[in-house]
């Protein structure tokens, strides 16, 4: 029987970290990245820190479409968000607290120890989520509030959704997005002898424009090498701007070829990616502020009532 950070790959067992060994790096690669970053820039930053190998990174969570890392990665956020070391913005950007700056390693898992404690006092006055997986062994990861439950739960949601679209519906929700992202002239080509090409748009820069040809793929898995290649080769001689969609994820592999040298690049756009693009630009999903009350009791008001 596998551990719970252990995972099988074909014939090789993967070891994946667990989420309370990426709390540092997440929390340093923040730091170096000048005090902010957005999911992505974080993923890559921790993933290059720590030199997570190829294979590691390819492994899904589940049946897909995230990768365990991206969604372990996800939990270290909301854990150092709980923790106070972390915050974020409604647009997805994390940045670094005075305390997260002045936190040593030795202190982090007191801290986390901290906030789990925490959250179990609080048990029963908030909404609960199910906890992360794969916590240490030996130890129980705590249950979190929903509202700092990060990107898990919703996009998770969102992405089966966009798996039970049609190819169809699919295509004309990437054109949606890319007029709601200021290219025009956007069409869905829907043709079987266009080489992969699913549509295409203009998009204006200044005096500039430029067509940008794009493919869509419901993946619950991920997308590999040899799609970007045949992309590439399907707008040879149409023009030099790519945009590949996918509910899933690109492997390794698949990213380094996007930005091959010598090659025209193709722009990525994975699950993740997409969750939070439907997100900001309000497509499908409705984002709801939710004030929080500080509720201090004043004794000197009833104190002033009594007869004197």
């Amino acid at each position: 029987m596998l551990d719970a950070d252990e995972m099988l790959v074909g014939m090789s067992v993967v070891k994946v970290p667990v989420y309370q060994d990426m709390l540092w790096p997440t929390l340093q690669a923040v730091i170096a990245l000048g005090g902010s970053a957005s999911i992505e820039e974080l993923d890559a930053a921790v993933i290059e820190r720590e030199h997570y190998p190829r294979d590691m990174q390819d492994v899904l969570h589940g049946d897909g479409p995230t990768t365990e890392i991206k969604y372990r990665l996800a939990w270290a956020r909301t854990y150092l968000k709980g923790m106070g070391l972390l915050t974020n913005s409604r647009r997805g950007v994390w940045s670094v607290t005075e305390r997260g700056r002045a936190t040593p390693e030795s202190q982090i898992e007191p801290l986390r120890a901290g906030y789990i404690q925490a959250v179990r006092d609080n048990k029963g006055t908030k909404q609960q989520t199910p906890p992360p997986p794969a916590a240490a062994p030996g130890t129980e990861p705590a249950t979190v509030d929903e509202h700092d439950a990060d990107d898990v739960q919703w996009q998770d949601q969102l992405l089966e959704v966009l798996l039970a679209m049609s190819p169809a519906g699919f295509e004309n929700l990437a054109k949606r997005l890319l007029r709601e992202s200021g290219f025009s002239s956007v069409i869905v080509t829907g043709k079987s002898g266009d080489g992969g090409i699913d549509g295409m748009g203009v998009l204006q820069v200044s005096l500039l424009s430029f067509p940008v040809y794009f493919q869509c793929k419901r993946y619950r898995g991920s997308v590999g090498s040899a799609s970007v290649r045949d992309f590439r080769g399907a707008m040879a001689g149409r023009g030099e701007k790519g945009l590949l969609i996918t509910t899933g994820s690109f492997t390794k592999d698949a990213q380094d070829e996007s930005k091959r040298d010598g090659a025209p690049p193709i722009d990525l756009i994975d699950g993740d990616k997409l969750c939070q693009l439907l997100k900001d630009n309000a497509l499908g999903v409705d984002t709801r502020e939710r004030v929080v009350e500080d509720i201090t009791v004043n004794p000197e008001f009833f104190t002033a009532l009594e007869p004197r």
